[in-house]
């Protein structure tokens, strides 16, 4: 075997149809298009969710609900991930920048602690809210719950 006589197996090539070539060609005059209407026409490219005129269902579908734009959004971050952040660590002091380099949270989000779990290690944590159950719980476990603004 020699690679200029590399071939590929029987059949597995086909050579495409060219259209529009001439009547003789038998794929000519409307060039596999049909007549009329929008797919015969060149540049047609059908929009996303159309439904061939009938009303698209993002249309059907009613609208509900409200967004409020003062929301704040935390991320939230439970107590056994601080504990599990305290044994990998052996952190006396979780901050914002620890979290971030764990991996826990992006260094753009909102912080709040919540009291799922159980702590065990003394820890000293600042971010930007606490649930009062975190916050008893650290205090609890001979800790500090500092809110940075």
């Amino acid at each position: 075997m020699k690679l200029h006589t590399l071939k590929p197996a029987a059949g597995s090539v086909k050579n495409k149809k060219r259209i529009g070539r001439g009547q003789g060609s038998g794929r000519g005059g409307t060039s596999t298009r049909g007549h009329k209407g929008a797919k015969s026409r060149s540049g047609y490219s059908r929009k996303i969710g159309f439904e061939g005129g009938q009303m698209p269902l993002q249309r059907r579908v009613p609208k509900f609900g409200f967004t409020n734009p003062n929301r704040v959004a935390y991320k939230a971050v439970n107590l056994d991930a601080l504990q599990a952040i305290a044994d990998k660590t052996k952190a006396k002091k979780v901050d914002l920048q620890l979290l971030v380099d764990n991996g826990i949270v992006g260094k753009k989000d909102l912080v709040k602690i919540l009291g799922r779990g159980e702590l065990k290690a003394k820890l000293e944590v600042e971010v930007h809210k606490f649930s009062a159950t975190a916050a008893s719980a650290i205090e609890a476990a001979g800790g500090k719950a500092v809110e940075v603004k």
